[in-house]
């Protein structure tokens, strides 16, 4: 079934493929964090340095209308992982802490667990930030992954005041988290430094990428990576390799520093040999935050950035790569990050989960070029509500906002409507926007000829509204300190009696 299913693509493709392959497709799935629609090179920054990224770009399909399903992290992720928006799975409102009771609930299917059942070994490198909770109930090894390398949340929710984060010894920008324990590095369940040393990070995760892919062709097992990177979340970091080596500052050389992992990832599927049968997807998990002003990232023509649901927030840089099977190009079908899961588990050949899935097909788009499944987008605010709802709704190039909001993520750009002072507001009619002639959401489209355009969009919302049954809130679980990971459990005064060092 998979051998004609993949030589089908090969006919539909408009370069020639092998359709001999000897198992079925790999996947590498690499995410960036707080990064903006326009930090990348190949997405028109003047200098930022990703060459990798940019190779992957040119030799493979650019998406311009790619969208995340919250401005926020755990949100974000968990409808990645699950093709379902973060509503139903109950990650909301807001992100999940290291001493927080809830996670992402173990009854939801993640891409790993869709691609296990098919015989895929599995592995995870980087930021998990979906729940630790008691014993590790919630770490990505109880999630689908066979292997773990990373820090469970994101490296921000600790102190960082006295750690490392360029060298020779330059101490991380901010305080981040108090009162908390310092980041842990976790190989699977078990805890090997802490706090995690952030000049050796990505030289271990990229190592562990590598040793996990090699192991995977060697036993001619399909596989699946994702790698979550915590680049370019502040506070930014990098290495002696990256350290002062982009012209945009801190910000650039870590992610520089993304880029050249992404770029140690591919060349170790090219020495294996299996470049040409493994699916290469690239995206964010949310906007820039700009409040860290050039230590934040930049949306480029997106109106805001982290916290709100303008366009900055949620729209994101997307890369689809597969030589031979995807031809170069842009697409500007309407995309998002739900579709990956059913996307993967098609060409794996995998079941679906028999739950509501929001996410969609998107093989039509990748290899033909062809229009997208999806019709609509829905944007939910940092804290989903019943009473709200959504806040926004995009239908083909139109956008209507229902609410808008700004937020302290987004704050300090010379637009009021980006600001934590911009309260929230109810619009009814609700502003219309055609992001084809106006991405940058400024000319409200007011007059009564698009009547016909908000019905259709109300229309629509509605019916997704009515689909819609909110899970029980993970966050609202609360917060238990004894939860927080600690190397020495046992040890006192917690938290700063919480460390370890020991060999990867």
């Amino acid at each position: 079934m998979m051998m004609d299913f993949m030589c089908i693509i090969a006919l539909f493709a408009p370069i020639t493929a092998q359709c001999a392959l000897a198992s079925p497709p790999n996947f590498v799935l690499l995410f960036a964090d707080d990064l903006g629609y326009g930090d990348l090179g190949c997405f028109g920054h003047p200098s930022s340095l990703t060459p990798n990224l940019d190779r992957l770009a040119a030799q493979g399909l650019r998406f311009t209308d790619f969208y995340v399903t919250s401005p926020v992290c755990s949100p974000s992720r968990a409808a990645l992982l699950t093709g379902r928006y973060q509503t139903r799975s109950g990650i909301y409102p807001g992100v999940l802490y290291p001493g927080s009771r809830g996670g992402l609930p173990l009854n939801e299917t993640t891409i790993a667990e869709v691609l296990k059942s098919q015989g895929y070994t599995t592995a995870m490198v980087g930021k998990w930030h979906l729940g630790v909770g008691l014993n590790g109930t919630y770490l990505p090894t109880k999630q689908g992954f066979d292997n773990y390398l990373g820090i469970p949340y994101s490296h921000d929710q600790g102190p960082c005041q006295n750690l490392t984060c360029f060298p020779p010894d330059v101490k991380c920008y901010g305080l981040c988290d108090q009162g908390v324990v310092t980041v842990p590095l976790m190989f699977n369940e078990i805890i090997k430094q802490q706090p995690a040393d952030f000049l050796q990070l990505e030289k271990a995760y990229s190592e562990f990428a590598s040793r996990f892919i090699n192991v995977a062709v060697q036993n001619k097992s399909p596989f699946f990576l994702y790698y979550p990177s915590h680049h370019t979340h502040y506070p930014q970091y990098a290495g002696a390799d990256y350290a002062g080596k982009s012209p945009r500052g801190p910000f650039g050389d870590a992610l520089m520093e993304f880029d050249g992992t992404v770029g140690k990832i591919l060349k170790t599927l090219e020495e294996t040999g299996v470049i040409n049968n493994t699916l290469i997807f690239f995206t964010g998990d949310n906007g820039p935050e700009l409040m860290r002003k050039s230590r934040g990232g930049n949306a480029g023509l997106m109106k805001c950035g982290k916290g709100t649901t303008y366009e900055g927030g949620m729209r994101e840089p997307a890369i689809a790569y597969w030589p031979g099977f995807i031809q170069p190009g842009v697409t500007h079908a309407l995309a998002s990050s739900l579709d990956i899961l059913p996307t993967f588990a098609k060409l794996a050949g995998a079941p679906l989960p028999e739950v509501q899935l929001d996410g969609v097909d998107m093989t039509d788009i990748l290899f033909n070029k062809g229009p997208s499944k999806r019709q609509a987008m829905f944007y939910y605010p940092v804290d989903p509500s019943e009473k709200y709802s959504v806040f926004a709704v995009r239908w083909k190039n139109f956008k209507a906002h229902y609410y808008t909001r700004g937020a302290a993520h987004s704050e300090t750009t010379p637009d009021n409507n980006c600001s934590l002072l911009a309260f929230l507001k109810y619009h009814d009619p609700p502003l219309l926007f055609n992001l084809e002639a106006d991405p940058s959401e400024n000319y409200n489209l007011d007059g009564t000829e698009w009547d016909p355009v908000r019905k259709e969009i109300q229309t629509i919302k509605e019916q997704f509204e009515a689909s819609m049954v909110f899970g029980e809130s993970e966050i609202f679980k609360g917060k238990d300190s004894s939860l927080e990971p600690c190397c020495t459990p046992n040890c006192t005064p917690k938290p700063e009696c919480c460390r370890c060092t020991s060999a990867l």
